[in-house]
């Protein structure tokens, strides 16, 4: 089936994944695959972290918690620096899928809205553009 999944997340709205995170979850338990919790940070200060590298600690304690909480196969985390997140996410996390050698993508979406006519949401340019699995979830 599948070898690795990875879950984009922003630690800045976990409260919102929780259902592509059970998800997530059901099929790493289903299947016995790895999960890779993955994130975008700015080099610069967020509303998160002071820096990349307690970003980074900050997303590995939030994927030993996940794998705990949920008895996953196994757990692991992956931090990606950017100077511009917004921008790059959607590069930068195909990117990173075929990196960490994740061939399925489970992301939270959101209820879609006006500007989705105009832009792509996140979960949209993962669809679309990458050459992985990606489930979506809403």
């Amino acid at each position: 089936m599948y070898k690795k999944i990875m879950i984009p997340v922003d630690l800045a709205h976990t409260d919102r994944l929780e259902k592509a995170l059970t998800t997530a979850a059901d099929l790493s338990k289903q299947y016995g695959i790895p999960v890779c919790y993955t994130a975008v940070t700015a080099s610069t200060p967020t509303s998160v972290a002071h820096t990349p590298e307690e970003f980074a600690q900050k997303l590995e304690a939030f994927a030993q918690s996940e794998n705990q909480k949920l008895g996953l196969h196994s757990a692991e985390s992956h931090t990606i620096v950017d100077p511009d997140p917004v921008a790059d996410l959607g590069k930068k996390l195909i990117k990173a899928a075929h990196e960490q050698g994740c061939d399925l993508v489970v992301m939270a979406s959101h209820v879609p809205g006006i500007q989705e006519h105009i832009f792509e949401s996140n979960a949209g340019k993962m669809a679309l553009h990458a050459d992985v699995s990606v489930f979506v979830v809403r």
